[in-house]
């Protein structure tokens, strides 16, 4: 019986070694696979929200990419959706045309679409831009200066990401390289071989009509708008405002800031503003601002050549000149409260850019990355505070 009970024995502990082992290269495995290409957090974002994969290349559907800037984390699921060349007819059947284009867009279509990594960044590029960068955004697409994109001048844009991949990896003009290296990538930017739902909604289902700038600025605006009202609802609960403390964590959501200081500046909120709740317009008027944050920067340092804080009439004219719109008194005061550190009236605009730079990329600004305890610390803290939001 000892004996038998000693092979047993024998037996197991070889099979956990041969686990182990198993386990060691697996891991030495991945972190080869990693270290071989650097990713980008945008392309790292991508691949984690990304639930189609398609010969061998990865998409997002509609409500992944709103997942994406509005989330943390990708929803819950067992494994990617992975579907053949023939099984993407779909996207043609259920995709409107531009004219019938709304902010309820991505929402209606949810998981019935398609979406390449080169179009996520040109999306994302869309969430950042102020309505006076339209006319410009449209005009890179439009190569002949025709004021009209067609569907070849639109793909255009696949080449210029891929371009900008190679240099960024310090890959050659060799041109069997530069493939490998970029199907290496997750297939992230090999050329798309199937009509994607911004190829299908932007051209038609034959590809053969042309988008004109009208219908490119209504899209841009639509898409900015629905953005927001998904922030907004998810702290409205269908009432027509917000409160300051929500607003506040919506601006701070996707900085960079340390746990305490985050906090402090909720707490001013607390102290100094009386709560009279926040429109969907204001918030809205607010985030266009957001989106002209350059050009604020660039007037402050010409109105205050001595880097001086501001008060609240200098901080409303100065976006006045930047967006052309007025912020409402309730508003500009909210924004004094969070902003305002010693609490004497005057903002300091260069840490108020500098915090809301963040929110603007929505956690995808180019940083260097923590690695080892600091990141983990980092990763925490962020995790901590999505909870309290």
């Amino acid at each position: 019986m000892w004996r038998k009970f000693f092979a047993g024995s024998t037996v197991v502990a070889a099979s956990v070694t041969l686990w182990k082992s198993n386990v060691v290269r697996a891991e030495t495995r991945r972190m080869k696979q990693e270290n071989s290409v650097k990713l980008t957090s945008r392309e790292r974002r991508f691949i984690n929200f990304a639930s189609v994969e398609i010969d061998g290349q990865l998409y997002m559907t509609p409500q992944d990419f709103l997942d994406s800037v509005v989330e943390q984390e990708p929803r819950p699921r067992l494994k990617r959706k992975s579907l053949g060349l023939t099984e993407t007819g779909f996207v043609k059947d259920v995709t409107p045309s531009l004219n019938k284009g709304s902010s309820q867009l991505f929402r209606n279509l949810m998981d019935k679409g398609i979406i390449s990594y080169t179009e996520y960044l040109f999306l994302l590029s869309i969430l950042t831009k102020p309505h006076s960068a339209f006319r410009i955004a449209f005009n890179m697409f439009d190569t002949d200066g025709n004021q009209r994109v067609d569907k070849h001048e639109f793909l255009v844009m696949e080449r210029i990401f891929s371009y900008a991949w190679k240099e960024k990896r310090g890959i050659g003009a060799d041109k069997e390289q530069t493939e490998a290296a970029i199907a290496q990538d997750e297939g992230l930017l090999r050329r798309n071989k199937i009509d994607t739902t911004l190829q299908v909604h932007f051209f038609g289902p034959k590809g053969n009509k042309d988008l004109h700038y009208e219908g490119f600025y209504k899209f841009m605006d639509d898409l900015q708008t629905e953005v927001l009202e998904l922030e907004f609802n998810e702290f409205s609960k269908g009432k027509p405002v917000i409160s300051e403390m929500d607003f506040a964590k919506i601006l701070l959501r996707y900085t960079y800031l340390d746990f305490d200081d985050h906090d402090k500046f909720l707490d001013r909120v607390l102290d100094r503003v009386e709560e009279k709740g926040i429109t969907f317009k204001e918030f809205r008027d607010f985030c266009q601002f957001l989106n002209n944050l350059e050009d604020f920067s660039i007037a402050m340092r010409m109105y205050t050549l001595a880097d001086r804080a501001i008060s609240k009439d200098e901080f409303s004219r100065a976006v006045k000149i930047c967006t052309g719109f007025t912020l409402t008194p309730h508003i500009v005061k909210t924004v004094f409260a969070i902003f305002d550190d010693d609490g004497d009236g005057l903002l300091s605009y260069k840490e108020f850019i500098a915090i809301m730079k963040d929110r603007l990329h929505r956690g995808c600004k180019t940083v260097q990355q923590s690695e080892g305890w600091e990141a983990f610390k980092q990763c925490l803290k962020n995790e901590l505070r999505q909870q309290r939001l």
